[in-house]
């Protein structure tokens, strides 16, 4: 086969990039743009680290959609972002936990953070994108708690908020 010069194509020059090195924590979700998981779990380290001093809560917002179609569309994932980017305090920290999933650390107690959580999945129904609704779940970061341990317990509690239905925020409590 002709290479493209012969073939009156021209092609781009090749270039060495240069490779800088990548703290794959720190990568973010290519289609929100947000700090990953990885990140996300380094974050609640750091922060887990000063809840004696502070409180934080991590709020988990799961996306419930009617239409069963996968993946999230792009447009709708970006207008989520954005909502929820606006919508936060410059101390908080947004970020990508799963493809249908958005954590915020926030700073204060739970009980702060849950009317910040009904707000929040109120306004992503009210964003006009048809059969796209929310629920969230939320946990209290302790001291004697892991990232990974904080993060599974707002994943526990966002299922049964979705379980629940549309509008649901569930805080993480341990059982009796």
């Amino acid at each position: 086969m002709p290479a493209a010069d012969d073939l009156g194509m021209t092609t781009a020059p090749k270039h060495d990039l240069p490779t800088a090195p990548c703290d794959d924590a720190a990568v973010a979700d290519v289609t929100t743009l947000l700090p990953s998981r990885d990140a996300l779990l380094e974050r609640l380290g750091e922060r887990l680290t000063v809840t004696v001093r502070t409180s934080a809560t991590l709020v988990i917002i799961g996306l419930l959609r009617r239409d069963e179609g996968w993946p999230t569309a792009q447009s709708t994932l970006a207008a989520v972002t954005g909502l929820l980017a606006r919508s936060l305090r410059g101390d908080d920290y947004l970020a990508k936990s799963g493809p249908g999933e958005f954590a915020v650390l926030m700073s204060g107690p739970a009980d702060a953070a849950e009317p910040a959580a009904t707000r929040l999945s109120a306004a992503i129904s009210d964003l006009g994108i048809e059969g796209l609704t929310a629920a969230a779940g939320i946990a209290q970061l302790a001291p004697e708690l892991s990232a990974e341990e904080v993060l599974r317990r707002g994943l526990v509690s966002l299922t049964a908020a979705r379980r629940a239905g549309a509008g649901t925020v569930i805080r993480y409590r341990e059982p009796y």
